[in-house]
């Protein structure tokens, strides 16, 4: 009996090389795109309900505009 074995063409060293590559880059790419969707769910569940504040020229007059009542009114 002879154990001889047939030698491995280059291209199918790098074929049997690149199928860990390939499964490799699938994963990463599914880790992101994962990571990507849970930090849209949680900006969607934590950020988005909140109201805008209302940025109008009276809106922002009115929020900076001295108060009408005086803090220390009842003080000498």
């Amino acid at each position: 009996m002879s154990s001889y074995t047939a030698p491995v063409s280059s291209s199918a060293k790098t074929s049997i090389a690149r199928r860990p590559l390939r499964r490799l880059t699938l994963e990463l790419l599914g880790i992101v795109v994962l990571k990507i969707t849970v930090l849209m769910v949680i900006w969607w569940v934590a950020f988005a309900p909140h109201p805008k504040p209302d940025a109008s020229a009276d809106a922002i007059a009115q929020r900076l505009a001295p108060s009408s009542q005086h803090a220390n009114a009842g003080h000498p």
